[in-house]
This record gives C-alpha cells, sequence and structure tokens, in this order.
C-alpha cells in the first residue's frame, strides 16, 4: 500500500494529458449486447478484452434474457471453457471450468462467498456474469484452478426504471418478479433499487420441486461529485427436495430387471426437504482523489441458516433390483465477513504509462455444518414404495466446528509501452488461519497457510483491433485435513500457461477470441496406500485445450454469440494406479454452442432466437461413459410500447440425455423438453 500511496502522489505531480479519468462503474457496457468488449474482473477495474492477457467471458442481462436464463449454469452454457456439468438438480450451482470443479470460486462483486453456501445465486439480480479462465489468485485468493465466475449485481441508477414480470412454464414452474429504480434526488446520485423474484417450480422427477423468495434493495447516497457510495442486501429463502440422480444400471447400463425410468425418485419423501435462508449486507465505497487516483473498500457480511434433508444412493445390490440407500440429515450455520481495500493509480514513469491497482483484502468466517448418517431400508427400483422409516443417531456423526481467517495483500500494474504493447504483472502474499473444533474426536485443530503467488502476461495489439497474447498464472487453495501422524495439508496449487489471439472490430459490432492453454493442479489430495482411511498429497492433474469465442451484434438485425472447446484432460499421478492417464470425470473432450437472435426487417417488434449445443462423450474412471448428445433450444420475443412477451423452448426434439454424475452409483438426468412464456410491463 506504501508504494501504491507512492505511486499516487507521483501520480497527482506529474500527471499527464493522456490518462483518463478512472472510474471503476462507468462502464460503456453495463448489461447490453452479445459482444462486450470490456470486462472489470482481470484488473478490478473496466478493462479493454483485447488488451487482457487471459480469457475472459462476459454474459450480459441481454443475453439472458434472450434465453430465458433461469440459473448461473444455464446462462454460461455458451462460454467456452465451462462444462456443462449437472450433479442432478441438488439446489446448488455446480460448475466445472477448465476441466477443474469451480462450484466454490463464485464471487459476487468481486468478493468471494462463505466456502458453506449452499444459496443458488438468482440471475435475475445481477447485470452480467464475468467468467475469468485459469489460475486467478493474484486478486482473488484463495480460488480453484480452473477460474472465476464473478456476478455483477444490479445497482442504482440515476434513470428511473420500473418493470414487473411473469412467467409461467413445464412442470409447475410459476413466477413473479420486479425491478424497481428510483431516483431520490435531482442529480440522481441518491437513488433506490429494489429487486425481488418470488419463483415456484416442480420437477420431471416425482416428488421433487423447489421454492425460491428473494429481496435484494440497494440505495446510492450522493456524497459528492468524487465519491459514491452503494448500501445493498440480500434475503433468501429457499426449500426445495433434493433431486440426486439415479443408478446407471437400466438407464446408460443394462439392467437384467429391464429398463428405469429415468423420472423415478430414489430417495424418500417422508426424509425431509432442505430448508436455507439467508441474508447479506454490506456497502461499496469509491472515492476519487483526482482524475488518476481512486480508493474503493467493497464491505460484504453474509449469514446462513438451515438444515437439509437427503436420501442418497449407494451401491445398488448384486440383483440390481433393490438400490441400497443412506439417509442424511445437516445442519448448517455460517457467517463471514469479507472485505477489500484498494486504490488504483495511474501515472507514467520513464515513458511508461501504468495503471496500478494495490490493495488487502480480509475476511473472517465461522461455520459450522453438522451431521447425522442415518440408516434407511434399500429400494425396489421396479416397484419403489415410499414413507420408510430412517433410524438416526442420537448424537451428531460429524461435529466440528470452523473460524477460518483470511488476509491477502496484491498488487497488479497493467503497462503501456511502445505502439500496442500491454504488460500485465501481479504478486500477491495470503495468510489464512483454519481452527477446527472437531467435537466428535474431541479434537482441536489449528492450520496455518501461507502462500505467494504471481502472474505475468504481455499483450500485443498488431493491427488496430487484434491483438496477441501470452500469460502465466497461479493459484492455490487451502485443504483442510491432517495426514496421518497428524501433519495438516499444504494448500492446493495451479500453474497455467496461456496464449492466443484477440479480435475487436472497429465499429464494436464483434469480438472473438482464441486460446490455448496448459493448466496443471498439484498437492491434490489422494489416498494413503500405507494407512488405510488417510490421505496423503502426491496427486497430480492437467488440463490442456483450445477455446474459440465469437460475439456480435450486427445492424442488419442478427446478434450472435458461440462458442468452441477442445479440452484435454488426465490424471498425471495418484496413488490408484488404475486411473493414471484417465481423463478426469465429467470433461468432453468436444463442446460446441451457438446462440443467435434475429430481428425481423418487416416486424421490428418480433425478434427470433434459435440455438443449441453439442456436447461430446465424457470418458473418465467411472464404470459408464456418459454419451454425446446435441440441444436444440429456440425463442420468440414480442416487442410492445411498454410491455415485452417471451416464449421459449429448451430441448426442442426432447433430447433424453445425461449431463453429470455425481458418483459411479449416480447419473443426472438432464430436463426434457420445456416450454415458458413470460410477460414484463415496463412503467
Amino acid at each position: 500500500m506504501a508504494l501504491c500511496l507512492a505511486q499516487a502522489a507521483l501520480a497527482q505531480a506529474d500527471a499527464t494529458p493522456q490518462l483518463q479519468e478512472v472510474r471503476i462503474n462507468a462502464s460503456t457496457e453495463q448489461d447490453m449486447g452479445f459482444a462486450p468488449v470490456e470486462a472489470q474482473t482481470a484488473g478490478k477495474a473496466p478493462m479493454r478484452r483485447l488488451e487482457t492477457p487471459q480469457s475472459v467471458s462476459v454474459v450480459t442481462r441481454e443475453q439472458m434474457e434472450s434465453r430465458q436464463v433461469t440459473n448461473v449454469q444455464q446462462a454460461l452454457q455458451t462460454v467456452a471453457g465451462v462444462s456443462p456439468v449437472n450433479f442432478g438438480r441438488r439446489g446448488f450451482d455446480d460448475i466445472n471450468i477448465r476441466g477443474f470443479r469451480s462450484t466454490e470460486s463464485i464471487l459476487v462483486d468481486g468478493l468471494v462467498q462463505s466456502p458453506g453456501m449452499w444459496a443458488k445465486l438468482q440471475p435475475y439480480g445481477y447485470e452480467r456474469f464475468e467468467v475469468l479462465k485459469g489460475s486467478a489468485s493474484v486478486l482473488y485468493g484463495q480460488v480453484q484452478p480452473g477460474g472465476i465466475v464473478n456476478a455483477v449485481s444490479k445497482r442504482p441508477r440515476k434513470e428511473a426504471l420500473s418493470e414487473v414480470g411473469m412467467e409461467v412454464g413445464s412442470f409447475g414452474q410459476r413466477t413473479l418478479q420486479a425491478d424497481l429504480n428510483r431516483p431520490l434526488s435531482e442529480s440522481g446520485k441518491t437513488a433506490l433499487r429494489i429487486n425481488a423474484q418470488v419463483s415456484n417450480a416442480d420437477d420431471p422427477t416425482q416428488f421433487v420441486y423447489r421454492k425460491d423468495r428473494w429481496f435484494a434493495p440497494s440505495l446510492s447516497i450522493d456524497l459528492g461529485a468524487q465519491t459514491d457510495l452503494v448500501l445493498f442486501a440480500t434475503y433468501s429463502r429457499s426449500e426445495w427436495m433434493r433431486q440426486q440422480g439415479i443408478t446407471p444400471y437400466g438407464t446408460l447400463l443394462p439392467n437384467r430387471n429391464g429398463t428405469l425410468s429415468t423420472r423415478l425418485f430414489t430417495g424418500d419423501p417422508s426424509f425431509g426437504v432442505y430448508d436455507v435462508e439467508s441474508t447479506t449486507i454490506g456497502y461499496a465505497l469509491e472515492h476519487r482523489f483526482s482524475p488518476a487516483m481512486t480508493l474503493r473498500q467493497n464491505v460484504r457480511y453474509e449469514s446462513e441458516k438451515g438444515t437439509g434433508n437427503f436420501v442418497s444412493n449407494q451401491a445398488l445390490q448384486a440383483n440390481q433390483r433393490l438400490q441400497n440407500r443412506q439417509a442424511t440429515r445437516q445442519y448448517m450455520d455460517d457467517d463471514m465477513l469479507a472485505t477489500d481495500t484498494s486504490l488504483l493509480s495511474q501515472f507514467s514513469a520513464l515513458g511508461l504509462q501504468h495503471r496500478l491497482v494495490a490493495g488487502l483484502d480480509a475476511r473472517t468466517s465461522h461455520s459450522y455444518q453438522g451431521q447425522r448418517r442415518c440408516a434407511i431400508g434399500a429400494l425396489d427400483l421396479f416397484n419403489p414404495v415410499y414413507g420408510m422409516a430412517a433410524t438416526c443417531p442420537a448424537n451428531l456423526t460429524s461435529d466440528a466446528p470452523e473460524k477460518l481467517s483470511v488476509m491477502g495483500l496484491y498488487a497488479q500494474d497493467q503497462i503501456k509501452f511502445g505502439q500496442g504493447w500491454t504488460a500485465l504483472l501481479g504478486l500477491r502474499r495470503d495468510w489464512s488461519t483454519n481452527d477446527i473444533n472437531d467435537r466428535v474426536a474431541q479434537q482441536q485443530t489449528r492450520q496455518k497457510d501461507n502462500a505467494t503467488t504471481l502472474s505475468a502476461g504481455l499483450v500485443y495489439e498488431f493491427t488496430p483491433g487484434w491483438s496477441t497474447y501470452g500469460s502465466y498464472g497461479e493459484s492455490f487453495l487451502p485443504v483442510s485435513g491432517l495426514a496421518f501422524g497428524g501433519t495438516p495439508f499444504v494448500p492446493e496449487t495451479g500453474k497455467q500457461w496461456e496464449a492466443g489471439l484477440k479480435y475487436e472490430a472497429l465499429d464494436g459490432q464483434a469480438t472473438g477470441a482464441l486460446a490455448v492453454f496448459d493448466l496443471v493442479r498439484q498437492n491434490v489430495t489422494t489416498s494413503d496406500p500405507v494407512n488405510t482411511g488417510y490421505s496423503v498429497q502426491t496427486g497430480e492433474q492437467r488440463a490442456r485445450g483450445l477455446e474459440v469465442e465469437l460475439g456480435a451484434d450486427l445492424r442488419n438485425g442478427w446478434k450472435l454469440t458461440s462458442a468452441y472447446t477442445y479440452t484435454q484432460t488426465k490424471v498425471t499421478r495418484d496413488n490408484n494406479a488404475a486411473i493414471v492417464g484417465l481423463p478426469l470425470n465429467l470433461t468432453p473432450r468436444h463442446v460446441l454452442t451457438a446462440w443467435a437472435t434475429y430481428k425481423l426487417p418487416q416486424y421490428q417488434r418480433v425478434t427470433l432466437g434459435l440455438g443449441g449445443r453439442y456436447v461430446s462423450e465424457q470418458v473418465g474412471s467411472y464404470p459408464f461413459t456418459l454419451p454425446s448428445y446435441f440441444v436444440a433450444d429456440a425463442s420468440i420475443v414480442y416487442v410492445g410500447d411498454n410491455y415485452r412477451i417471451t416464449a421459449g423452448v429448451k430441448n426442442v426434439f426432447d433430447k433424453a440425455y445425461y449431463d453429470g454424475a455425481i458418483n459411479a452409483n449416480v447419473v443426472s438426468p438432464a430436463l426434457p423438453r420445456t416450454f415458458s412464456l413470460g410477460m414484463t410491463y415496463f412503467f
């Protein structure tokens, strides 16, 4: 921070005319278009994607509305490198990026969420989703190696905005939502925005349903021309019956007793549901000392409480008829205070133009996730009888509250020099302490970790609108637990090399990107070959691939977003020799997606949408392969003077396919064809 302040002082004393005012929230992109040219996640400030030496994708509000997106997984289906993975409709946002799990690396407004967060994000509440692919610990600390998703919230605007909408659809979908914005001062800097959504839905699987209640007010306060302050809060309450999937025997694999319906529920509705309540409150402060120096502070406190009851599949019995199961009761109570304070400055030195962001982020959290593992009878898959009593122990089988404290110092400098050259250099130092009180084992453990991560990249815009780049990045993620002998695990690490080519049309109508990458995940936990029941960190996994993305906003009425991903993954080291050399589970080699809209020239109020995605087979260490599939979606939109009507069909050809598998005993059938009809009224 001292270095940053010194550089900022230099910026004030020696500012040059070519420096532009630093306004973090002044993105020209906002939530429109299919070909955004800026993103803020790679630099914690708006940065041209053309000058960013790392793959970053943006899903705008307009894209989400054109595709009738209802969850994060749907929103990211058109992003290269993001696997369309699903672990059943179990109630969480499951995401894989570049072959690796990234479910716990979904950020909101640049701040990480509590590791125990069970609440699904509601896409209606966000302007856009930005996906920064590959190792990204320099700016964001403890994240998974494949990449991060940053959800950018709707915030108060200077202009009045009023919309209310409703949507109905297949399997009992019913949604009411509203987005209201009102300026409260003549300048519009003081403004109130309220977003709310109420949603109920059933499911193709018997007994499965979900109810969501979500409310998010935010207030901007006028503290003068140089200061922006936004206060915000969210409240959500969700209740759902967890759908975890079905046995592969009788679906993907033969079963001597016949074929099973993919709509069969293998849990037990009498055992209970999930009921989770979460709240957040915080503020975003931005103060401009000068056109070249801005201080920012983001603070969010979040809490989440609830219970979860579900019945999971174990191994199928030898008769291939009786499904062994286990019932689990979960008790969760988490809270976290997260802060990020940074200084963004622009200055020139030695003929080089710098944009330096330096700061301190810190968080402290308490998490409690207790469990009771209960016994429940096997289910006859061909003659299911529900209402079986579960036998639960009087004492918790898992009872280990944790307190986690994390602090990180970071700095990243974007340097422009020569004709079209841009360098991006970053460095971070992290410290974390995790205190675990295992009340079952009557053991208290303190785990301390620290890490230094760096990133470096170089971009050359060799002709206007075309650039090439290369970069290197690192990530780290602490791992809870002890090896045999009581030695704490060390953090997992990720290292990535990436190179690519980017394009931006001079008229802003099209963007394109091509990237190749080599990503290695190290210190992966694997079974201890000597001490049964323990683990060691000798595992290593690798992902290599090619990604291509194209976005276009053409004046002839066409808009397009498309992506192709080639991913080659492999287990390079593991104590289980049988899986060494095999691909990672749930990583298709090829994924091709496209979505286009066309505004009819004869009927300007009507826009047609059509798209699809092809996913190749997914082979790993499971005893089955998920077959390849192609799914098509379509929509039609009519815009009136003060309303919009949208009709959509997902999985137009009613393709039966599987888009995930939680383990070797369970595969996840995807949704069949679904219809939706929505109307939004503007006033």
